[in-house]
């Protein structure tokens, strides 16, 4: 399942993450990338001990993972500490398909869920649009400022090149309480219907069924 989640940052949020990201000393971010996307990756990223690391986290993550669509969508059992990337003129990240299991030993998620919060102004740069290739062809983004996008980390993706100005970024990964996409997609479609039915018949027997079979679904399919 692919889903921009819109306004995910708020614009004093914003502000306060662009503020720090313009203090931060950022490095090569192939230093980050598996042997495979290391080949590919041209990039900038903010080095994990940064000092602007945990305000920034506060900022980003805190509003990502609180997000009721990012919830329902999503249904995270662990949440990646997000990298900060950022694409100046002539940067890239070429196809790849992101590692199937990350982390530090002791720390390792399963990466199911990808997603891209993007921190700056589409007009801000030329080119460094997210490219995802699904089933029903290549989906070409690139968002407002504060809008995330939530997508299969299995899926082959790649970053245009910048040809102007800067592309600014925040990529982070979910391992689902569902590892079946085809169940995660189910169980937010019957979310929207629930919400839909809470809104217009709060209280009736359809919303109630509804409740229950999403409240039962998620009891027998979901793995902690």
């Amino acid at each position: 399942m692919l889903l921009v989640i819109p306004a995910v940052l708020a614009p004093g949020k914003l502000e306060q993450v662009r503020f720090l990201l313009q203090q931060g000393q950022f490095r090569n971010g192939r230093l980050s990338a598996g042997a495979s996307a290391g080949r590919v990756k041209r990039n900038e990223e903010l080095p994990p001990d940064a000092p602007q690391m945990e305000q920034l986290n506060r900022l980003v993550m805190g509003a990502l993972v609180q997000h009721p669509l990012y919830q329902a969508a999503t249904m995270p059992y662990r949440v990646a500490t997000p990298y900060y990337a950022r694409y100046t003129s002539g940067m890239s990240y070429g196809d790849h398909v992101d590692d199937p299991v990350m982390g530090p030993p002791g720390g390792q998620y399963r990466s199911d869920i990808s997603t891209t919060v993007f921190l700056n102004a589409p007009g801000e740069y030329q080119g460094g649009e997210l490219v995802i290739r699904t089933a029903y062809g290549e989906e070409c983004l690139k968002l407002p400022a504060g809008d995330a996008v939530i997508y299969p980390s299995s899926s082959l993706h790649h970053i245009n090149e910048v040809t102007d100005g800067v592309r600014l970024v925040a990529v982070t990964w979910t391992q689902s309480m569902l590892r079946d996409p085809q169940q995660r997609e189910i169980l937010y479609q019957l979310y929207q219907a629930r919400e839909a039915l809470m809104q217009s018949q709060p209280g009736s027997e359809a919303a109630t069924q509804v409740d229950h079979a999403y409240v039962n679904l998620v009891r027998l399919w979901a793995q902690l």
